[in-house]
């Protein structure tokens, strides 16, 4: 056996595993590109989440926000729309479920389970009526004292809970958190 026929054997299992490492690494850069180009752009991941001052918001007034490209109402209630709000009877309403992102799906549509503090005073909502996706009208309008929407005549109360009109559900509570006096949204 001579000495190139020793490193022949050794030259060909390098060029083979060269050109196995070599396709590995081009298939992984093309699936990396795939993979990558499924993820949110940066501009959608800064408006995932949204920080709003509230320290002007006087009681009795309301807020209006854009986030996810819908209005999103909070409100700091009076003591006569937080009083309203809890002496409604669950029986009362058409959608006796919260429709509060921060709650079970399960919960009850309760004044407490619609507002994100436990005195009742701060209530946030999706601007966005659940029957056409109008914007209803605030500040005490409609039968109930809340929100009403011009399109159809959906009527909500104090809490944004349906009470007549053709809406099937509340206004949505999205996932908020409140501290001191900044809101989280998102």
């Amino acid at each position: 056996m001579s000495h190139a026929e020793d490193h022949a054997g050794t030259r060909r299992d390098f060029l083979y595993y060269a050109t196995a490492g070599a396709g590995t690494v081009a298939t992984g850069a093309a699936v990396w590109t795939l993979v990558d180009q499924m993820n949110p752009s940066a501009d959608v991941q800064a408006l995932s989440s949204i920080f709003v001052d509230v320290s002007g918001v006087e009681v009795g007034t309301q807020l209006t926000v854009k986030w996810r490209g819908k209005p999103v109402f909070i409100r700091r209630r009076t003591q006569e729309e937080i009083d309203a709000g809890r002496a409604v009877q669950l029986s009362d309403l058409v959608d006796p479920k919260a429709e509060n992102a921060n709650l079970d799906p399960t919960a009850d549509a309760s004044d407490q389970n619609r507002t994100l503090d436990e005195a009742g005073e701060w209530l946030v909502m999706m601007g966005v009526c659940t029957h056409l996706g109008c914007v209803p009208l605030g500040d005490g309008a409609g039968d109930f004292g809340g929100w009403f929407c011009p399109c159809h005549g959906s009527h909500y109360d104090t809490a944004g809970r349906i009470r007549k009109g053709p809406a099937p559900r509340n206004l949505d509570v999205p996932i908020a958190a409140l501290n001191d006096t900044t809101l989280k949204l998102g």
